[in-house]
């Protein structure tokens, strides 16, 4: 079971991130097409399924945030992301939404960093 939460996880955030990635880009060059209904909906499940798989590990290894100080530090960095990405596809300036997309790119790392490591970088 832990396997297959994991793999389904990790293959959901290389969803999240590819749909950011071309929804910027989108942004940049066609903004138009970011109203087909598709990359309205899909992003929304895609993340959805992201946090049901993450919840679900969490209930699997009995390890949560605020407990778990590694947990902590992955909550708050993909906080960081979302609001990073938001800016990203909504900033209000060429250069805010270059800003936003790097850093969340670079929140990103940060998280699979502490992923893979299981060591807190923020609160450790």
């Amino acid at each position: 079971m832990y396997m297959a939460l994991k793999h389904s996880h990790m293959l959901f955030v290389a969803l999240s991130v590819a749909f950011l990635a071309i929804r910027f880009l989108l942004s940049l060059k066609a903004p138009a097409l970011l109203q087909n209904k598709f990359f309205k909906i899909t992003p929304h499940i895609i993340d959805s399924l992201l946090l049901l798989t993450a919840a679900g590990l969490m209930w699997t290894i009995q390890q949560y945030p605020f407990q778990t100080p590694w947990l902590t530090d992955k909550l708050i960095g993909v906080l960081a992301y979302i609001a990073l990405a938001f800016m990203a596809l909504k900033g209000r300036t060429l250069l805010l939404r270059w800003l936003g997309f790097i850093g969340a790119l670079s929140w990103l790392v940060i998280v699979a960093k502490v992923a893979v490591t299981k060591t807190p970088v923020i609160f450790g």
